[in-house]
């Protein structure tokens, strides 16, 4: 359980296997909901299942999501365990997985190598299949460090699934088969797509107020049945607050029971986040520049764009006349270029224009359209095979 997966190859450089055999007990948690037919619905297995559900979710945003993963408030080592504890009731692995892989996404969000992108996978992959696939079974406890020095959040690690089926023993213990099937299984089904949903859907659907250099986005369904984890564009911005709801409106109830354990003493050292942040005035970090800038590059597609200069200039004096002008000049390639009167080329303005019109207002506006037209001319270049020093 502690081996360190290939989880920074292209998923297209890694076989998986397309019947993922531990996906069957997934399976059977979701037949078990059927099982309802003959075991009968009542009105206090339905309370059950419903307080359940939203004791749990609270708990994977407030545990799985906001401490383990994100550090966003500091609490005892009693209370720890409890969130971990009730986190892994969820059967969604232990939460050293879950803080790897959650870490993991963040570093590397809708990129190639990111762990579920519905960009890059497709929506149902990015919604569970990834958590099936061979190359995701382990957790890269290097991810966690700061976790997994701990010899009880390892225990859980190791016994992942004890939390469950204790929380499921003492279920049927208080209320038989009515109580299992829908207190604990029908509640332990929404939990998993309601937490899935911001994998997949909170990088689909929604608005966009921050340059983040990936999908995410807010979506205030989501985060009516999630407890405020459906404002992920705000998370991506600054993931480390422990508030998710930026504004008044963004109805966040996982912050306001955090709050409430504040006022009681039992976490503190809530992180906010800065003015700047809130007011969308902060720059942004080379990371995030680099990301929208291919995303902006790619969007006027350099590729062909090189192809049909290289067709247009293939083999004619003009291409030789340009090959010597951007070699002798050592002048930016853009002026060159755009001496040439070659259209197909965007110009700054344009690449700026189309930048306004897909992006959030950023400070960071400039230099995104900067890095953009250096990876179109970048690309023209390479194609062309012409001197990558001129760009300079």
């Amino acid at each position: 359980m502690t081996s360190k997966p290939n989880e920074t190859a292209p998923r297209g450089d890694v076989h998986d296997d397309i019947v993922y055999p531990s996906a069957i007990p997934f399976i059977i948690v979701h037949l078990v909901c059927f099982a309802a037919i003959w075991t009968g619905v009542t009105w206090g297995a339905i309370a059950t299942g419903i307080g359940l559900y939203w004791l749990r979710i609270f708990s994977i945003g407030a545990g799985y999501h906001r401490y383990f993963s994100h550090r966003s408030y500091s609490t005892g080592r009693l209370f720890q365990f409890l969130l971990a504890f009730m986190s892994q009731t969820t059967t969604q692995k232990s939460v050293l997985w879950w803080a790897a892989k959650h870490r993991h996404h963040h570093l590397h969000s809708d990129t190639e190598i990111d762990v579920h992108s519905p960009r890059h996978t497709g929506f149902i992959y990015a919604h569970l299949g990834w958590i099936f696939a061979s190359r995701h079974d382990k957790a890269d406890l290097t991810k966690v460090a700061d976790f997994s020095r701990f010899p009880e959040l390892m225990w859980l690690h190791r016994f992942e699934q004890f939390p469950a089926v204790l929380l499921g023993t003492v279920v049927f213990l208080l209320g038989g088969w009515t109580y299992l099937v829908v207190g604990f299984f029908w509640s332990t089904v929404a939990v998993y797509h309601a937490t899935f949903c911001i994998n997949s859907l909170a990088h689909v659907h929604g608005r966009k107020r921050y340059v983040t250099g990936d999908d995410s986005r807010n979506n205030w369904l989501l985060a009516l049945f999630t407890m405020g984890e459906g404002w992920h564009n705000n998370h991506h911005a600054y993931q480390a607050s422990v508030r998710q709801g930026f504004r008044w409106w963004e109805y966040d109830p996982t912050y306001y029971l955090l709050r409430v354990l504040a006022f009681l003493g039992i976490v503190w050292d809530l992180r906010h986040p800065p003015k700047s942040v809130l007011r969308n005035e902060q720059k942004l970090g080379a990371r995030v520049i680099e990301r929208a800038a291919r995303q902006l590059a790619l969007s006027f597609d350099p590729e062909r764009i090189a192809s049909a200069l290289h067709g247009a200039f293939a083999g004619t004096p003009s291409l030789a006349e340009l090959q010597e002008k951007l070699t002798q000049a050592r002048v930016q390639a853009a002026d060159a270029l755009a001496s040439m009167s070659l259209p197909s080329i965007p110009t700054l303005e344009e690449i700026r224009s189309r930048a306004s019109a897909i992006f959030a207002h950023t400070p960071s506006l400039d230099d995104i359209v900067e890095r953009a037209n250096r990876m179109i001319l970048e690309t023209v270049y390479a194609r062309m095979n012409w001197p990558a020093a001129v760009i300079d």
